[in-house]
């Protein structure tokens, strides 16, 4: 529009009106200018996200079905399987993977189901069953989750493997695994037994066990639970009308008390010795499905937080001995934001933001949002559900499987989260479905996620029962991939394609410390940024994910240092590393190895 010199205005004050319409002018190219940089950044960032793509089938996976134990007699435990996750069985630094069958529950064995599964990497996308080879064939035990580390320092890598009665211990003879649980003291053959973690509590050099127990509950023991509510064995007539007249369901948690977790101290000669009591982890509520190390308060010493259901999470502090204080309820992360116990499963922690503090993340119920807890010194946890978005997003899922990865390689932690109900409820009941999406939450870099409701690739827009979920390089292309079990179904074996960002992989190798560098600090200062990572076994639900530490760099070329704070406390520097390399840094050095550059 030409302003028309011959107004009265115009012919008034023609110097201000000119400056006016110019500076209205300048405003609508700035704005039209801004928008489309904004759109131009858009896209940019939209190449520059993950892509997952469902590989199951193509790598050799799709023979794999877990059973549930389900007969038609409703047992409790049904619910809850199965675990697997990444494991190196043969050192050959390409990720192989077990999964845990599930099978009959009670004493009725039939038809066989092999407890373990175990897939070996052949290095071109694909694996092979190797489960008879491996000396794992022939367990029939209705099993939960597994948990890999090399415990007796050997070179090899060991794995802890719970069920329902009795735990198993399997040693790494060169690729062939012994079962000597019993031999090493932590069979433990009286719990029902879920996630479990390998860590050093008193940083001598050797690998110590905590084992998350759940609920008493056997076959003998259990009641009859209707959709109605439970019936109780005590009155006999009212049990046997229900049970002619009434359908039986799944019982509620709160139907059976809960088993305390156990401990066992590494005694460096293959053994361990059950310290439970005198390392401070009794009494406890028990119910525990999930547990995870940190360290919290940055003392140097391993904490643990433990998930459990219907009781309040719980806080292990490390007394800087080895043993431990419980401070959950004290520290304020025990409970949701209205002070109620939670059904808390899969839990992680790390940390997402440029403050250095860790933040717990807590998968629940539905009906109950993803419990999210900020450090804010002085043992004292701030509630950021809603803050973070992840709250509201996460409001009606049930999220089993949880962890912290890097997944666009932007620098800072993003959030995986599984999915899956416990009944085959109608989404009318509380909105809810029994299948359920998984969501990715990609972190801003502030410790406020984006919940991406589309995430390109096949993957995402399956619906499953999910149950454990692991992440992991599996294919060695640098980017981290996602392994997930269903309750009663298959695994889902998730490619990542992401193509567009650097980063740098790093192993370690402990000389003073245990022989994987596990409970190891690692610190990468990046253009005056810090990226905390820690090497740690467990997390997640009855999961193992893969034992190399990543750091994603996006568009930068290099770590300008990067710092190991080892178990021993031996502190080491590393300067100057190139990105898009897989590092090997050997404590008490500045020496590394290249395991591979890409």
């Amino acid at each position: 529009m030409i302003p028309n010199k011959n107004h009265p205005v115009m012919r008034q004050k023609p110097e201000i009106l000119i400056v006016l319409w110019r500076t209205f002018y300048l405003f609508i190219v700035f704005t039209i200018l801004l928008i489309s940089c904004k759109d131009k950044a858009a896209t940019k960032k939209e190449k520059q996200l993950p892509v997952f793509e469902d590989v199951t089938s193509e790598a050799g996976l799709s023979g794999f079905r877990h059973d549930n134990g389900a007969r038609g007699k409703v047992y409790f435990p049904e619910q809850m399987g199965s675990g697997g996750g990444f494991v190196d069985y043969d050192g050959d630094n390409w990720l192989d993977i077990l999964l845990v069958g599930g099978g009959p529950i009670d004493s009725d064995k039939s038809p066989f189901v092999n407890a373990l599964r175990l897939y070996k990497n052949n290095r071109n996308g694909t694996f092979t069953e190797v489960t008879e080879e491996a000396g794992l064939y022939g367990i029939q035990i209705h099993g939960q989750g597994i948990t890999a580390a090399d415990y007796d320092n050997d070179g090899d890598e060991d794995f802890f493997f719970t069920t329902l009665r009795e735990n198993y211990l399997f040693r790494n003879d060169g690729g062939v695994f012994k079962s000597v649980g019993k031999d090493a003291g932590v069979a433990d053959q009286s719990s029902w037994s879920t996630s479990a973690i390998f860590f050093d509590a008193d940083r001598d050099g050797d690998l110590d066990l905590y084992v998350a127990n759940y609920a008493d509950w056997t076959p003998e023991t259990d009641i009859f639970c209707s959709v109605q509510g439970v019936v109780s064995t005590i009155n006999e007539k009212l049990s046997e009308l229900s049970k002619k007249f009434g359908r039986k369901a799944h019982c509620s948690p709160s139907e059976f008390p809960g088993i305390g977790g156990r401990f066992y101290r590494n005694k460096g000669d293959g053994t361990f010795k059950d310290e439970t009591n005198a390392a401070g982890f009794l009494p406890s509520p028990g119910k525990s499905l999930g547990v995870a190390e940190c360290d919290y308060n940055q003392d140097g010493w391993p904490d643990i937080i433990v998930a459990n259901d219907i009781e309040a999470d719980q806080l292990y502090k490390n007394n800087g001995d080895g043993t431990f204080t419980e401070i959950g309820k004290a520290s304020g992360m025990a409970f949701g934001d209205r002070g109620e116990s939670r059904a808390g499963m899969g839990i992680d922690a790390g940390v997402v933001d440029k403050s250095g503090r860790e933040t717990f993340f807590v998968g629940n119920f539905s009906s109950e949002m993803i419990g999210v807890y900020k450090y804010s010194g002085h043992d004292l946890f701030r509630d950021r559900a809603s803050a973070s978005k992840i709250g509201i997003p996460s409001y009606l899922s049930l999220t089993f499987g949880l962890f912290l990865f890097d997944a666009d390689y932007d620098g800072d932690l993003d959030l995986f989260v599984a999915n899956g109900h416990i009944w085959a409820i109608r989404p009318s009941m509380d909105g809810s479905t029994y299948r359920q999406k998984s969501q990715l939450f990609l972190n801003k870099g502030n410790g406020i996620f984006t919940h991406l409701k589309s995430v390109p690739g096949n993957a995402f827009g399956q619906k499953m029962v999910a149950r454990a979920s692991s992440y992991g390089d599996y294919d060695r292309d640098g980017d981290l991939d996602i392994l997930l079990t269903e309750n009663n179904g298959p695994a889902h074996l998730w490619r990542n394609e992401l193509n567009a960002a650097n980063y740098l992989r790093v192993r370690l190798q402990g000389e003073k410390s245990n022989a994987e560098g596990i409970s190891s600090q690692i610190v990468a200062t990046v253009n005056g940024t810090k990226m905390y990572r820690r090497m740690r076994t467990g997390s997640s639900y009855l999961s193992q994910s893969e034992k190399v530490v990543s750091f994603g760099l996006g568009e930068i070329k290099s770590v300008d240092s990067l710092l190991v704070q080892w178990p021993s406390g031996q502190e080491d520097l590393f300067t100057d590393l190139e990105a898009n390399q897989e590092l090997k840094l050997i404590e008490g050095t500045s020496q590394y190895q290249v395991v591979k550059a890409y």
